[in-house]
């Protein structure tokens, strides 16, 4: 570099610009998806995908989210070994067959449900997780078949099941075995009130479709993220059809709260310490319970009576 590049300003300096922008890595930075806060990754990672500037609760990985759920230490994986095929040979602009060997290389998952076995705060449970990235978390004859095998499994060693919604809704490209999954699980569910053995469910964004009319909305206890998309159709399907504008919050879990169909919004930063909480008042695991160094979020309970303790 000569004298006169030296004194250049790096703004127009371009050997400046280019050994800048070699020396910052790829991937340090990525933005809020509401406020859009510029945040480090390695932070977002910490505080689970909620936005510490503004508390928006982003998209968070099933395995993330089921390895911080549960006490560190060893963790069952489940039904992995059950993936999906296709039968109906189905064919829209793309195949089936392709669609699933795609989300498989991009989310790393053989299927949109994740099922594991472990402890929360010492307390067995079996927890479920749906992966939103693997088809839009639609639920096919796999999902279903994970979820009751979740279930049996709370039957059998008789613990809590916890599971953690996050769909579009039922699988259009395997038809009705799509359909027959919300019987399925809402069967082994009723099962599980039999038994005594508690159910949560946890509503996340966004729990729509055959998912939210079956096992997503009969919990024992049902709890929402904040501000998370929950209902049947859409609210432009449903502006649609009624030819009326929807209430301001129509579908979020705030305005499901107001109204009576949840139980309690819970920040996703508290969610161990809250489900902890209530599966020790149901007469499961430990009263005490210490959360992690990492601060927890904000108390997004209602005082309106809705809560579920």
């Amino acid at each position: 570099m000569n004298w006169f590049d030296k004194i250049l300003p790096p703004k127009i300096n371009p050997a400046l610009r280019l050994r800048k922008r070699k020396g910052v890595p790829e991937g340090l930075w990525t933005n809020c998806t509401d406020c859009q806060a510029v945040l480090y990754v390695s932070d977002l990672d910490k505080s689970l995908q909620v936005c510490p500037k503004c508390d928006n609760h982003m998209k968070i990985r099933a395995r993330a989210r089921i390895e911080h759920f549960l006490d560190a230490g060893a963790i069952e994986w489940l039904g992995e070994n059950i993936v999906p095929i296709d039968v109906l040979k189905f064919k829209d602009q793309k195949r089936y067959k392709d669609r699933l060997a795609d989300a498989q290389k991009t989310t790393q998952c053989t299927e949109a449900l994740q099922v594991a076995v472990g402890a929360l705060n010492g307390t067995p449970v079996t927890v479920a997780a749906f992966e939103f990235d693997f088809m839009g978390g639609s639920m096919g004859s796999v999902v279903g078949e994970r979820f009751v095998m979740a279930a049996e499994t709370s039957l059998e060693k008789r613990q809590p099941l916890v599971c953690f919604a996050a769909s579009g809704g039922a699988r259009m490209q395997e038809a009705l075995f799509s359909l027959l999954q919300m019987s399925k699980t809402s069967a082994v569910i009723a099962r599980l009130s039999q038994q005594q053995i508690p159910y949560i469910s946890v509503l996340t964004n966004p729990t729509m479709g055959g998912v939210s009319a079956s096992l997503a909305m009969l919990g024992d206890v049902i709890l929402a993220e904040p501000n998370a998309l929950v209902g049947f159709a859409g609210p432009r399907v449903i502006e649609q059809t009624v030819r009326q504008s929807l209430p301001d919050g129509f579908q979020r879990s705030e305005f499901l709260l107001k109204h009576g169909a949840i139980d309690m919004i819970v920040d996703r930063r508290n969610l161990r310490r809250e489900i902890a909480g209530l599966l020790s008042k149901l007469g499961f695991g430990m009263r005490s319970f210490e959360e992690p160094a990492n601060p927890p979020g904000p108390d997004t309970r209602s005082n309106s009576g809705n809560s579920g303790y």
